[in-house]
C-alpha cells in the first residue's frame, strides 16, 4: 500500500474509531450508567474481529488493512501512556505517604490470593487440551495465571477515579497507589515468566532490578531536577502569559524519555508515563498542561489505544460447554481473589466497610492491562487461544462490574451523605 492510501485509509479508520467510541460511550452512560471508559473498551472490541468483522469481514478488512495496524499501535501507546501522565499530574503523592502502608497491605493481598488461586487451579487447567502450550511447564502456567488473575486496570481504574472526581481522595489515592504496585509487581512476574520460557534471565533481571531503578530516580532525584521548570511556569503565569511552547515541549520530550525507559527495562511505557506526572512540579505548570495536553488525549489517542486491543481480540473461540465452564469457573475464581482479598486488607487497615468495598470494586477491574498481558503470553506461545478468549472474558466483565459494583457498595451512600458530591466539585 502506498504512502497516499495508507494515510487515506488511517484517516477513515480513525472517523470509525471516533464515531464509535462517542456512540457507545453516550449509550453506555445514558442507559447503563457505565463510564465513557468501559464504553470506548466495548467500542474497541465491537470494531475487531468479534463483532464488526464477524458480520462483515470485507468492509472491517477495508476500514483496518493490515497495514495500518503499525500506525495505530505507535497511537495506542502515546494515548494510553499521555493519559496516565495526565492522571500522574492528579496524584496526591501526600496522600500516597500517608497510605503507602495500606496501599502495599492491599496489594499484597491483591496478588497473594490470585497466586494461590492459580496454584490451586493451573493443574486442572494444564490437563484441557489448548489452553496452554505443550511447552509451558506447571511454573509457568502458575506465575502467568497468577499474574493475569492479579492484575489491575491501572489506565481504566485511573480514568473510573477520575470521571468519578475521587482523584483527590483518600480512597482514590489508595486505590490509585494499590493498582501501581500490583500492575508492577504483575509486569516483573510476566518477565519471570518470559525468562523461564527462553527469553533469558536478563528479562526478568532487567525489568526487577530496572523498574526498581528507574522508579528510586523518579521519586527522589527528578522532583529536584523538574523544579526550574515549575518555576519558569510561575514567572509566565505572573506575566500573564500561558504554557510557553518551548516549556510544551520539554515536557514533552521529558514524557517520551520516560515511557522509552519504562519500555525498555521491560515493565510498560505507562508506567513511565505515570512516575513523571506524579513528579512534576505543581501549580501552574501543572494546572496548564492538563489544560493543554487532556483534551486531545482522551478524545483522540486514548480510543486508539482500545480499538488495537479490540482488533486483536477473538471472543468467538469460546464455543462449547466445556470451554464455557471454564470461563466461569476463572470468572468466579478471579473476582473472589481480587475482589475478596483486597476488601479484606482495606478492611484490615482501618478502613470502614463502605470504603473498603469500593477499593475491593475498583481492584477487581482487569480491562486492558489484562489484555496487554495475555497478547504477551499469547505471541510468546505460553498460551493457547482459547485461553487467551476466555481470560478476555474474564477482563470484560470484571471492568463491566466494576462500575455499578462502585456504586452500590459505596456510591449510592456516598452521596446519600453528601461526601461524593463534594468529591465532584472542584471548588471543594
Amino acid at each position: 500500500m502506498s504512502l497516499a492510501k495508507l494515510s487515506v485509509a488511517f484517516f477513515l479508520q480513525m472517523f470509525f474509531i471516533l464515531a464509535t467510541c462517542r456512540l457507545v460511550g453516550w449509550l453506555g452512560r445514558r442507559y447503563l450508567k457505565q463510564p465513557q471508559v468501559v464504553g470506548e473498551m466495548i467500542a474497541g472490541v465491537i470494531l475487531g474481529p468479534s463483532l464488526f468483522g464477524l458480520f462483515l469481514p470485507e468492509l472491517q478488512k477495508a476500514v483496518f488493512p493490515t497495514e495500518t495496524k503499525g500506525v495505530l499501535y505507535v497511537g495506542a501507546q502515546l494515548g494510553v501512556g499521555l493519559y496516565m501522565f495526565l492522571v500522574g499530574l492528579g496524584f496526591r503523592t501526600d496522600h500516597f505517604k500517608h497510605s503507602l502502608g495500606k496501599a502495599a497491605a492491599v496489594s499484597i493481598s491483591g496478588m497473594a490470593a490470585p497466586f494461590l488461586i492459580a496454584i490451586v487451579g493451573t493443574p486442572w487447567l494444564m490437563t484441557l487440551p489448548g489452553l496452554f502450550s505443550p511447552d509451558a511447564t506447571r511454573f509457568d502456567a502458575t506465575l502467568f495465571m497468577g499474574a493475569a488473575i492479579a492484575i489491575t486496570a491501572f489506565p481504566m481504574l485511573a480514568r473510573i477515579i477520575h470521571e468519578r472526581g475521587l482523584s483527590h481522595s483518600s480512597l482514590g489515592t489508595l486505590s490509585l497507589s494499590a493498582g501501581a504496585i500490583d500492575d508492577a509487581a504483575a509486569w516483573c512476574v510476566l518477565a519471570v515468566v518470559l525468562a523461564s520460557f527462553g527469553a533469558g534471565a536478563n528479562v526478568a533481571i532487567t525489568a526487577i532490578v530496572g523498574g526498581i531503578a528507574f522508579a528510586g530516580f523518579m521519586l527522589l532525584i527528578a522532583p529536584k531536577l523538574l523544579a526550574p521548570l515549575g518555576r519558569m511556569a510561575e514567572r509566565d503565569l505572573a506575566l500573564g502569559h500561558g504554557l510557553s511552547p518551548t516549556l510544551l515541549s520539554i515536557v514533552l520530550m521529558l514524557f517520551m524519555l520516560a515511557a522509552y525507559v519504562a519500555d525498555l527495562i521491560g515493565l510498560h511505557a505507562v508506567f513511565g508515563g505515570f512516575l513523571l506526572g506524579t513528579v512534576m512540579p505543581r501549580g501552574a505548570l501543572a494546572d496548564q498542561l492538563r489544560k493543554s495536553l487532556e483534551p486531545f488525549t482522551v478524545v483522540l489517542f486514548l480510543p486508539m489505544f482500545f480499538t488495537y486491543s479490540g482488533l486483536n481480540t477473538q471472543l468467538t473461540m469460546v464455543n462449547n460447554v466445556e470451554l464455557l465452564f471454564v470461563a466461569l469457573v476463572i470468572l468466579a475464581a478471579s473476582v473472589l481473589a481480587k475482589f475478596g482479598a483486597c476488601w479484606a486488607a482495606a478492611r484490615l487497615s482501618g478502613q470502614d466497610n463502605g470504603t473498603a468495598l469500593g477499593i475491593g470494586a475498583l481492584m477487581n477491574a482487569r480491562g486492558l492491562m489484562e489484555l496487554i498481558i495475555i497478547n504477551i503470553g499469547l505471541q510468546a506461545g505460553v498460551i493457547g487461544p482459547a485461553l487467551f478468549s476466555i481470560l478476555v472474558l474474564m477482563a470484560i466483565t470484571t471492568t463491566l462490574m466494576a462500575s455499578p459494583l462502585f456504586e452500590y457498595v459505596y456510591g449510592r451512600d456516598a452521596r446519600a451523605r453528601g461526601e461524593l458530591d463534594a468529591l465532584q466539585n472542584p471548588a471543594n
